[in-house]
């Protein structure tokens, strides 16, 4: 299910846009300003960001411009100005498109659905198969049996370098270095087994039981199917 994130400090409008587009089947995370939008895009996937310029804690636009660094995120960004220079200042920090405040819901609900549809419409779309699942690496989306599942930033980088080296050993050591932003929060082992777990809660048919991702006791993990393109 595609991820979109609301920004907007406006309580009533933010409540309009989410429930709108809860309604249209996609998967709504709300935020009122940059500090927390920042959270939530670090620990989901998102794919459309939906972003109000004047925030509370700061300017919309460094929201856009850190998305832009470390997302790959189709940005709306939302205005109540509507001066030439303001929506140039939304395009070169990174906005996809830009609505002037007040805008028609009907009108930024079939803008989404543009979007959506000229990215299922690109050909030549780079995919990783292995077994049930499938991985497209350029929108970082994952699919079991055809259905889309919503996986977490970490998760989707946890996922995307097993499937980078199949069959191969990864310790513990590894992954922390390869998955985890290590200047954030303290890592430690047991982050990779939580998380390790919470990703077999997702891909496997029996968490219990897996055939992905197998643990090498006292060596780390190994993605234990082949994988194809």
């Amino acid at each position: 299910m595609p991820g979109i994130l609301v920004v907007e400090d406006d309580e009533n409008l933010n409540r309009g846009i989410t429930f709108s587009l809860k309604k249209s089947g996609y998967e709504v995370f709300s935020a009122e300003s940059v500090k927390k939008a920042k959270r939530i895009a670090s620990d989901n996937h998102v794919d459309v960001a939906i972003c109000d310029v004047n925030l509370p804690d700061g300017n919309g636009l460094e929201l856009v411009r850190w998305m832009r660094n470390c997302q790959n995120v189709y940005i709306i960004c939302l205005t109540a100005l509507d001066q030439e220079t303001d929506q140039v200042m939304g395009y070169e920090a990174g906005a996809d498109d830009y609505m002037t405040k007040p805008f028609s819901l009907s009108v930024l609900l079939l803008k989404i659905e543009a979007h959506f549809r000229r990215r299922k419409n690109e050909p030549g779309t780079p995919k990783i198969h292995s077994k049930d699942i499938v991985f497209i690496p350029g929108e970082m989306r994952a699919f079991v049996k055809e259905r889309e599942i919503s996986l977490t930033k970490n998760e989707l980088k946890m996922l995307s370098f097993f499937l980078q080296n199949p069959k191969q050993i990864l310790s513990k050591t590894q992954l922390l270095e390869n998955v985890f932003d290590l200047d954030g929060d303290f890592m430690d082992e047991n982050t990779v087994a939580v998380n390790i777990r919470r990703l077999r809660e997702k891909i496997e048919e029996d968490p219990a039981a897996p055939v992905y991702i197998k643990n090498i006791r006292g060596l780390g993990y190994i993605w234990d199917q082949e994988v194809s393109q």
